[in-house]
Formats: structure tokens, C-alpha cells, sequence
């Protein structure tokens, strides 16, 4: 019994790792088509139709995985207030993937985590240990590495992706604002739906006909996206978080081989470097907080 039951553990972490593994796949071709879109459309315009047309899609799926209670929320107020800072992450990206390089933005989100860790300490007031700010004081040296301040190659456009991983620290954190009755289903129908909502109160004022030579990038971004976020939340059934969560890191070398193909873009050198830097910070970050709530 012991034996079917490691195997089945075993089997359940390796699913988790391919589910993350592909979900960060579709997200990151998901900024590439994005990306694509930047040179017609507005952020606002791109997130609009891509909630719009994931809406039926992520309602689908929550009526099948959480059943009819899913679709209920015990705080909508709180939905809402997670897509404010989820659209404004989201605009805030796309713009920065407008100029900067797929890679080098992909690269600079990722010190979301690092925020998140010095939030929670200043902010929150949780207990952080020298390992894990040693590896926060790491992670932003590394970001200044990729950015490099003050240098010919700095863009002051490079600050966009640190605001969006500012604001996604945040809406991760806020996911303690919740009610706990809300499945992982709700909070993806509620977080669409709300992005919809959202980003339609600007059509107005930014909106530009769709050709139709565009129409199928959209309806890409919309399956894509939906599809690598279902992806992620189902790897975090399978496996824990400390096994899966460094996986998210291949985002960066998708970011590459895709701004290669597409845009003819590669990294320097010091953008490999402090890449790295941040990469290694993080998964510290990681181990540390699982071995801390192990303790």
C-alpha cells in the first residue's frame, strides 16, 4: 500500500510540474500575441476583448470544475477591487511589451514575489527572517543589473513592468481579503467578468475598429490565456507550491525563444545575469517560506 501510495504521490507531483510547465507556456505566448496587438490597439482595447471573449469560456469551466455554488460570490466588492489592481497590472505590462524587449519585461515582472515578501513584512507586519531578506535585498540588486539606472540603455518605459509586479504583489496578497467560501473557480469567473467590466468603461475613449486579420489574435489571446490559467490553478491541486512555484521561472526562457523568433530580440548579458539573480532570489524566497510554515 505504501508503494501505490508514493507512486500515486509521485504521479500527482509530475502532473502538477507539466501543468505548470505548459500553463506558463500559454501565458508567455499569450504576452507575445499581446504584443502583437500593441501595434494597432490600446492595453485597454487588448484586455477588454480578451475578458470578453473568455467570459462564456471561464463561466464553462467553473459551472463544470465548482458546480452551480461556484458561480455565487460571498464578496463581490472584494472581486471587484482585485480587478482594479489586476487591469491596471495588466496595462501597465502590455504597454511595457509595447518597447521593451518580451524577455527583458517577462524578466522584470518577476520580482513580484520579492515585493510581496517585503510587503508582508513592513506592511503586514509578518515575520521575516534574515535568509529571506537577505534573498529580497539580492533580488533588487539583480533587478538593477536588468534595468541598470543611470546607464545609455536604461528606458524609463522599464519602470512599467516593476509597477505591474507592484500591483500583482498586492492583488496576491489581497487574496486574504476573500471569503474563504469562494472556490478557485469563482475567483476566475469574477476576476474575468470584473476585468471585462473594467476595461469596457474606457472603450469609448480608446477603442479602434477590429480587422479581421486581428480578430483571430484576439480570440487566441482569449483561449491561450484562459487555458494556462486553468492550467496553474489545477498544478496547485496536484502539487505543493514549494515543488511547482520555481517552475514559473521558465516564463523567461519561453519570453526569449519567442522575442528570438518573432522580434529578432536577444538579451544581453547583464540581462541574463541579473535575470538569474532574480530567478535564484525568488525560488530561495520559496524554499524559505515552505520551510518556515514546515517548522
Amino acid at each position: 500500500m505504501d508503494s501505490v501510495s508514493h507512486n500515486e504521490q509521485r504521479h500527482a507531483v509530475i502532473t502538477g510540474i507539466v501543468l505548470m510547465c505548459a500553463g506558463i507556456a500559454l501565458l508567455t505566448i499569450n504576452d507575445a500575441i499581446a504584443k502583437t496587438l500593441t501595434s494597432k490597439h490600446s492595453p485597454l482595447q487588448i484586455i477588454f476583448l480578451r475578458n470578453l471573449i473568455a467570459l462564456p469560456v471561464a463561466f464553462a469551466i467553473t459551472l463544470k470544475m465548482g458546480g452551480r455554488n461556484a458561480l455565487r460570490s460571498y464578496k463581490p466588492t472584494a472581486h471587484l477591487f482585485r480587478a482594479i489592481l489586476w487591469v491596471s497590472s495588466a496595462v501597465m505590462f502590455i504597454t511595457s511589451i509595447k518597447y521593451l524587449a518580451l524577455a527583458e519585461a517577462t524578466t522584470l515582472i518577476f520580482v513580484a514575489p520579492l515585493i510581496i515578501t517585503a510587503i508582508s513584512a513592513i506592511v503586514l507586519k509578518e515575520h521575516v527572517g534574515w535568509r529571506r531578506w537577505s534573498a529580497v535585498v539580492v533580488g533588487f540588486v539583480g533587478l538593477i543589473i536588468v534595468i541598470r539606472p543611470g546607464s545609455s540603455t536604461f528606458h524609463l518605459v522599464s519602470l512599467l513592468p516593476i509597477g505591474a509586479a507592484f500591483l500583482y504583489a498586492i492583488l496576491m496578497l489581497g487574496a486574504r481579503w476573500l471569503d474563504v467560501r469562494d472556490s478557485v473557480w469563482t475567483l476566475m469567473l469574477y476576476l474575468t467578468a470584473s476585468g471585462a467590466l473594467i476595461s469596457g468603461i474606457f472603450m469609448p475613449f480608446v477603442w479602434v475598429e477590429v480587422q479581421a486579420s486581428d480578430l483571430w489574435l484576439f480570440f487566441s489571446l482569449a483561449v491561450v490565456g484562459t487555458a494556462g490559467m486553468t492550467m496553474l490553478t489545477q498544478a496547485f491541486r496536484f502539487a505543493p507550491a514549494v515543488v511547482i512555484a520555481p517552475f514559473e521561472y521558465t516564463a523567461i526562457l519561453w519570453a526569449v525563444i519567442l522575442g528570438w523568433l518573432f522580434w529578432k530580440d536577444i538579451p544581453d548579458t547583464l540581462t541574463f545575469l541579473g535575470g538569474a539573480i532574480i530567478i535564484l532570489s525568488g525560488i530561495h524566497i520559496v524554499w524559505r517560506e515552505a520551510a518556515t510554515k514546515a517548522a
